[in-house]
């Protein structure tokens, strides 16, 4: 396989006055799963950190900004975001389930998007953040899949659609995601090769990423590694509840349950 082109790598500096920020990945919000938000909304409320960035899927699906028009789960969703913005700075960056939300929500939200992917620099390091899907190349046909649907032709007609076909659409897509779960294939991870060239054309140590559900910290070469975030389900023994929390001391792993 010949190897996909570089992306371009956004920068962020952070503050002088931040001192410890969280990342979260992969919660998957949906209605039917009332314990994971409840505990993401303790969380988004109690968390110190000055700054938290959502790394992808932070919902199951988003089929467009107006389906927080109206009272709802979305709408539920949007008055967490707003209320943690008013304390700290919320990043958001599209994961695979939520690529579709945009400037209107997260402005509602006052959450800022985050470009996949950012080299952010603090505590006089650079940090590699991403979601982690754009580097599962062995999955061909996921990867012909999201280069269709990140077109901003395909959004356009998309979004163009009805409220009710787009949710259709998405009951679709995710019963065809369950059945896949359901016959074990389990989830493709990164091409270490490549996810050795992001690090080094950004200058960074370490990568920090979701996607893959299989929370690690992996050694790679030059004394750089890739920490992969847990996805949440507060109804799995035990719950998985994680943040990563980076400050001056380094990155915590800590769980919340």
């Amino acid at each position: 396989m010949t190897a996909p082109a570089l992306p371009p790598f956004e920068e962020l500096q952070a503050p002088a006055g931040w001192r410890t920020v969280d990342f979260i990945s992969d919660l998957h919000l949906q209605a039917a799963e009332p314990e994971t938000f409840g505990a993401w909304r303790r969380y988004m409320s109690q968390t110190p950190a000055d700054a938290v960035f959502i790394l992808g899927d932070l919902f199951e699906v988003w089929v467009g900004d107006d389906l927080a028009r109206e009272p709802g789960f979305a709408a539920d969703c949007a008055a967490v975001l707003h209320a943690a913005a008013a304390r700290s700075t919320v990043f958001f960056m599209h994961g695979n389930r939520d690529f579709l939300v945009g400037a209107q929500f997260l402005q509602a939200c006052r959450a800022t998007l985050l470009a996949d992917p950012t080299v952010f620099t603090f505590a006089h390091e650079r940090w590699l953040l991403t979601h982690g899907d754009a580097l599962c190349l062995a999955d061909t046909a996921y990867m012909a899949f999201r280069e269709q649907v990140r077109s901003p032709s395909w959004a356009a007609e998309f979004l163009a659609m009805p409220l009710a076909q787009r949710q259709g659409i998405a009951r679709e897509l995710r019963e065809q995601s369950e059945e896949l779960k359901r016959s074990g294939v389990p989830y493709p991870d990164l091409d270490i090769a490549a996810t050795q060239a992001w690090l080094e054309a950004a200058d960074a140590r370490v990568m920090i990423h979701g996607h893959t559900h299989q929370p690690a910290d992996h050694t790679l070469a030059g004394s750089r590694r890739r920490v992969v975030l847990s996805d949440w389900d507060a109804r799995a023994e035990p719950p998985r509840q994680q943040v990563m929390r980076l400050s001056a001391d380094g990155l915590q792993r800590l769980p919340l349950a």
